[in-house]
């Protein structure tokens, strides 16, 4: 219960942004070693850096890198954990993830919910099929939320031969290409949330002045 305090303390501080916090997602694998875990940590110090709260799954790889990234940056990581007793492929806590602001759920879809809950934006780096199910909750909400949705930024090159393989083997509409944009730097990826929180405050301006004038 104090965990959560502390976080609605954290996005309470935050009001005058659309886009307040950022879910980190990734190869739990990825040794400190690794050019990804280079990527995640130097992408979340980033956009800690510029005002936006990171909160990953508390495990190793990427989501540690994403701690150390954002506690580097003088911010306290949000985490989002279970403890399970039954799952054998699941890295569970990481102890070396430096966060203390642990949000303990019951079980992996709880969890996975509540980082979609907790993030108002997605970075989603390479990894394996944990990470392509929470990428593929993040495209479906969106796409049904497309004009309040939650923006995903696919970090990586590699995203680009994806994307064209969904396009061209089954059916993508209109709309789902545009929740997302690609990037390869962390500048990138703070350009295309400022990109994004630009085009959500002027729908959010645009159906206030609707219903304003339906009255």
């Amino acid at each position: 219960m104090l965990n959560r305090f502390k976080v609605a303390k954290l996005f309470a501080g935050r009001k005058d942004k659309k886009i307040k916090s950022v879910a980190y997602f990734g190869f739990a694998d990825a040794n400190p070693d690794d050019p990804l875990y280079k990527e995640a940590y130097a992408c979340a110090k980033y956009l800690t850096a510029k005002g936006y709260l990171a909160i990953d799954g508390g495990g190793p790889g990427v989501m540690r890198a994403v701690s150390e990234g954002a506690r580097d940056a003088g911010s306290e990581p949000i985490i989002v954990t279970f403890y399970p007793k039954d799952i054998t492929n699941f890295e569970g806590r990481d102890p070396q993830n430096p966060s203390t602001i642990e949000v303990k759920t019951k079980n992996y879809l709880e969890r996975t919910l509540k980082l979609m809950e907790y993030g108002d934006a997605y970075v989603i780096f390479k990894g394996g099929t944990g990470t392509v199910s929470e990428f593929g909750m993040a495209w479906g909400l969106a796409r049904l939320y497309f004009g309040h949705h939650k923006p995903l930024i696919l970090y990586g090159s590699f995203w680009n031969e994806i994307i064209k393989a969904f396009v061209e083997n089954i059916r993508i509409r209109p709309e789902e290409l545009k929740v997302f944009k690609v990037v390869d730097t962390p500048e990138e990826a703070y350009q295309a949330i400022q990109t994004f929180e630009q085009a959500l405050a002027e729908k959010v301006d645009s159906d206030v002045a609707e219903g304003a004038f339906q009255q």
